[in-house]
């Protein structure tokens, strides 16, 4: 007589493997980073003296409260201001990190909205993208125009922001799925 396992039954190990022991190892990489990436200008042009700038915002116990906390300080409008206002800050795109640096969630910046973007699916998807970036920055390098190869280099970190650490892709995938209220 032969018994055969019900589907709805899975061996331990493999419980063990699929389930448990990644979200152990994502626990290890908490607390998440919450990070924005823009254009600083002292008076407020994206012209002459304006420059790259990067500030880190907060740290989240959890992706889906990274996003909401992200999405509320756009909302205010608080990113990157200066008490003084002499120096302005236009943000272009919103970054979550785990604590090594591990992609967990990114999106560009748009009329106030963060686009979060669709982590790949695949490796073979990631290199194209990889090259893709690529490419882009190499004719951001090549090119005279300052506001061209800014443009340029943005395009090319909106391709990377799919780019997500294989560990967190299931769960980027996942919140982005989900229903958001407006």
């Amino acid at each position: 007589m032969t018994f055969s396992h019900p589907d709805a039954f899975r061996p331990i190990g493999q419980i063990l493997a699929t389930e448990v022991l990644p979200a152990l190892y994502r626990a290890q990489k908490l607390p998440l980073r919450i990070s924005c990436i823009g254009i600083a200008s002292y008076g407020g042009s994206d012209k002459a003296g304006s420059f790259d700038r990067t500030i880190p915002l907060e740290q989240s116990p959890s992706p889906d409260e990274a996003m909401r906390f992200a999405a509320l300080r756009l909302s205010r409008g608080d990113i990157g201001t200066d008490p003084d206002e002499v120096l302005h800050f236009r943000p272009r795109i919103m970054l979550i990190q785990d604590r090594e640096h591990g992609l967990v969630l990114a999106g560009e910046i748009r009329a106030g909205i963060i686009f979060w973007q669709q982590p790949v699916a695949s490796d073979a998807e990631a290199r194209q993208i990889v090259t893709e970036a690529s490419r882009l920055r190499g004719i951001a390098f090549r090119t005279s125009d300052p506001a061209e190869a800014r443009n340029l280099r943005y395009r090319a970190a909106t391709l990377e922001a799919r780019l997500v650490d294989p560990l967190w892709r299931e769960i980027a995938a996942d919140l982005l799925s989900l229903p958001r209220a407006a």
